[in-house]
């Protein structure tokens, strides 16, 4: 699951590690520390440009709402349910078949956040019977400081209750792309607490490395028996985890204090 995670990478900075050809100085947004559903995120995406001359692709930057509302969904109300779409699934179900195979994008971001649950507690939630607790949160990033690029999809939905030229007529959301945590340990495994990422939640963004940028950015491939191949984990022992305040948990707290790395988990919390 991705349910929050933070991204204070500058749209310059941003530019040069994905070779952005285009985004707008006013879309700017500022560092989020804890982003959370329904904000509005930046997003990496290969499409052409409104009333260009040429069809080709222009990569660009874009600021996109995260929580997918299919193009067919009567109200947008149901977006902030759709913040994930699993890997095994992706290509079959409904509300991402058609994003999958023509609208895919990378969401960069620093890392993510995800509290760790105690082993049956954990059982349970891979079975979908019992709601996960909130506990301690670990920061979970790659180990060697570079972009965490999560796969994405994004979608366009009409709000047909407005005229044509109304600002918000057309709403562009997105969903990261999960997959199974890793099993195999962390590159810098914590003293105390979760030595891999599946004993911190069994699910966890798709994580995309460089190498399958441009393929999963690229529209001209729709084929879905194609893309699926590139929804393989990447390489293990990429990433590290390590405690932060439990001040995240709370979504109106926001800044870099929340990233902070606690030498052991806070009092009171537990693995």
């Amino acid at each position: 699951m991705c349910g929050r995670y933070a991204s204070s990478r500058r749209p310059e900075d941003l530019a040069g590690v994905f070779e952005i050809e285009k985004w707008e100085p006013e879309e700017t947004l500022e560092p989020d520390y804890n982003v959370a559903p329904t904000k509005e995120v930046y997003a990496v995406l290969d499409r052409p440009l409104k009333d260009a001359d040429s069809p080709r692709p222009v990569r660009q930057l874009r600021r996109l709402r995260w929580g997918l509302v299919p193009s067919w969904a009567k109200t947008p109300e149901g977006g902030a349910r759709m913040i994930n779409a699993r890997a095994e699934t992706v290509h079959e179900k409904p509300a991402f078949r058609r994003a999958f195979a023509a609208r895919r994008c990378i969401l960069p971001a620093d890392g993510y956040y995800e509290w760790v649950t105690g082993g049956q507690e954990r059982e349970l939630e891979v079975e979908g019977k019992k709601k996960r607790p909130r506990k301690q949160p670990y920061f979970v990033l790659p180990a060697d400081g570079s972009v965490f690029a999560m796969a994405g999809l994004y979608e366009f939905w009409r709000d047909r209750t407005l005229p044509d030229d109304h600002p918000r007529a057309w709403w562009v959301t997105c969903s990261v792309i999960t997959t199974e945590a890793e099993r195999t340990p962390l590159a810098a495994a914590p003293a105390e607490g979760p030595h891999s990422l599946a004993e911190i939640h069994p699910r966890m963004p798709l994580m995309l490395t460089p190498d399958r940028w441009d393929a999963w950015l690229d529209p001209s491939r729709t084929d879905p028996d194609d893309l699926r191949e590139l929804l393989a984990p990447p390489p293990a022992g990429l990433m590290r985890a390590y405690p932060v305040p439990t001040a995240v948990s709370n979504v109106r707290n926001n800044g870099p204090e929340l990233l902070k790395e606690l030498e052991a988990p806070e009092e009171g919390t537990l693995f």
